[in-house]
């Protein structure tokens, strides 16, 4: 039998297709041992159950420089201490700061208050397509999977439309790393898109406006609820996670509905299966591939193996929602699969505050698309299509398509 050995999470023939290397893992060694991006010992965890408790278990903290003690942050290297303005934020904090900063912004994301931008994204997406049907193909990625989402967070947030691509290109170098070069490489994207979150927070200090930034600052400004460093970091993580995901969604879904013609056909006909075939593409393409990562506060046990206290801890979404202990026939789409308790939006405490925007968006986009072109299709071959790079997400990164 071949012996299982890490592969390099950044090779497009990886993250093309990195699933039968995840069902090995979950048969032969579901907690597997590796080394992370930034050279440091982790932990890959590929089963369900095992997921599913990584992601609530007390134990484990996101927290790391918090867990640390005063000589372990010593002996960090020098460049992780420059992540610092961007890591004070609710992903990265244990409660009670977590609490405090996920209740200060959880009012913007409810439900009801997202189902109000639907007129917004419905818009958004016809725009977008009247000038893609001028040309009779897009480049979907660029042209629609990305711009749907990172509009609608950058509008929320009130971020000048002018400066889109440039933060989008700086979140897009973060999110890229898959080895310490990589790491080495976004440190003057952390430091532009630092300078320039700072900037934005004192503009709109000296002219507020009617945005969630607005609202942030003037929490910060009313007592303790927020320090600076905070505002910054929380302003970086809502920017971020409110589009990366999405597009890969968008992206990536497009992409299974094309490789499997029978279901796109399905959901023409039956527009009613918007809300199923969203969570279905959540489930089979996984646009989070791998949680961030959570340190071991002490010695735990996950699946049998014991993982020290120290030790990263990276639970494989993309495994979880394959896993054959948990879904029937996991391998295959199926738009109105039921039930379907995927993980792709998290677990306990840090569950996606964003999940009703990403579905909302998800659900409006896909089925515009699909409906207003009956001839999509693909403009390449899918084996030719190139892959984003990095270890945490995974979606294409162009997807060239016909539309007549």
């Amino acid at each position: 039998m071949q012996t299982l050995t890490q592969p390099d999470f950044g090779s497009q023939r990886f993250k093309a297709n990195p699933f039968p290397f995840y069902a090995r893992l979950r048969e032969e060694a579901p907690v597997f041992r590796i080394m992370g991006p930034a050279n440091e010992v982790g932990w890959l965890v590929t089963r369900y159950e095992d997921v599913n408790q990584v992601l609530k278990h007390a134990s484990l903290s996101k927290d790391r420089i918090g867990s640390m003690t005063p000589e372990q942050r010593a002996r960090m290297p020098w460049f992780v201490k420059l992540f610092e303005p961007i890591s004070q934020n609710m992903l990265s904090r244990d409660p009670p700061d977590h609490t405090r900063l996920r209740a200060l912004v959880h009012k913007a994301f409810t439900p009801r208050l997202i189902e109000r931008l639907r007129s917004r994204v419905q818009s958004l997406s016809d725009g977008l397509l009247d000038a893609a049907q001028r040309k009779g193909s897009m480049e979907l990625v660029s042209e629609y999977a990305l711009l749907v989402p990172v509009t609608i967070i950058a509008e929320m947030l009130g971020v000048p439309s002018g400066d889109y691509r440039k933060f989008q290109r700086w979140s897009n170098r973060l999110i890229s790393n898959t080895n310490m070069r990589d790491v080495l490489l976004s440190v003057p994207s952390i430091l532009m898109f630092t300078r320039y979150l700072r900037k934005l927070v004192a503009q709109r200090r000296s002219s507020p406006g009617d945005d969630l930034l607005t609202a942030l600052i003037q929490a910060e400004e009313a007592g303790d609820k927020l320090t600076p460093d905070e505002l910054v970091s929380m302003v970086f993580l809502l920017l971020v996670a409110g589009h990366e995901t999405t597009v890969n969604l968008i992206a990536g879904g497009t992409l299974a509905l094309l490789q499997h013609p029978e279901q796109l056909d399905r959901l023409r006909k039956n527009p009613e299966l918007i809300e199923p075939a969203v969570e279905e593409l959540l489930r089979y393409a996984s646009p989070v591939e791998i949680s961030t990562e959570r340190f071991a506060r002490e010695d735990i046990s996950v699946g049998g193996v014991t993982i020290p206290k120290g030790d990263l801890v990276f639970a494989v979404i993309a495994s979880a929602n394959r896993d054959e202990r948990q879904f029937q026939n996991p391998d295959t789409l199926d738009l109105s699969r039921e039930p379907n308790k995927h993980l792709s939006f998290g677990m306990g405490i840090h569950y996606c505050l964003g999940a009703p925007l990403a579905r909302l968006e998800g659900q409006i986009a896909i089925q515009t698309l699909v409906n207003r072109f009956p001839r999509l299709r693909l403009s390449k071959p899918a084996e030719s299509l190139k892959w984003r790079t990095g270890f945490l997400m995974r979606g294409p990164k162009q997807l060239p398509v016909s539309l007549s």
